[in-house]
């Protein structure tokens, strides 16, 4: 199975990435986590992103906030799925974050999911990861169908009630 690379602007990121990688655990997907900034430390990122394939990952994901250009700055250096997770924070509570990592130009997409939706970032992660991994589909599919689950149940809690 291909790993999935975690790479964040800040240890202050941790937390949202938190969410991230206990999916990733929960659904059994092999993931690593680095410290890179996209304008502090350009050459590591830039060279991490260059060798993520070769050093077995499908798929990466990037959080950051404020200017958030952690993602495009991944994405522009390899052809793998690139997944921005615009962290809340800064003076615009992480519209800018958002609108930094959405904003890209053509030729270099970055998948976006919410302001500081990790959990979800892992799930897409692991949805590019299952096209080629039967296994994995069904832990999604069981995952969906547990989650569906957990609706029906309180509907029906709902519903006794009133």
């Amino acid at each position: 199975m291909k790993k999935v690379g975690i790479i964040m602007g800040s240890d202050s990121d941790l937390p949202i990435v938190k969410k991230a990688t206990d999916m990733l655990s929960t659904l059994d997907i092999p993931f690593e986590v680095h410290v890179y900034s996209a304008h502090r430390t350009p050459v590591e990122a830039r060279d991490f992103a260059l060798n993520a394939r070769k050093n077995g990952f499908g798929v990466l994901i990037a959080a950051a906030g404020m200017a958030a250009h952690l993602a495009g700055a991944i994405a522009a250096n390899t052809t793998l799925p690139v997944i921005g997770i615009p962290c809340k924070g800064g003076m615009m509570d992480g519209l800018d974050a958002l609108l930094s990592t959405v904003q890209m130009p053509t030729g270099i997409p970055v998948a976006t999911v919410a302001l500081n939706g990790a959990a979800n970032a892992a799930l897409l992660a692991a949805q590019i990861i299952a096209v080629e991994d039967a296994d994995l589909a069904a832990k999604l599919d069981a995952k969906r169908a547990s989650d569906a689950a957990v609706v029906l149940e309180k509907d029906k809690g709902i519903s006794e009630r009133l």
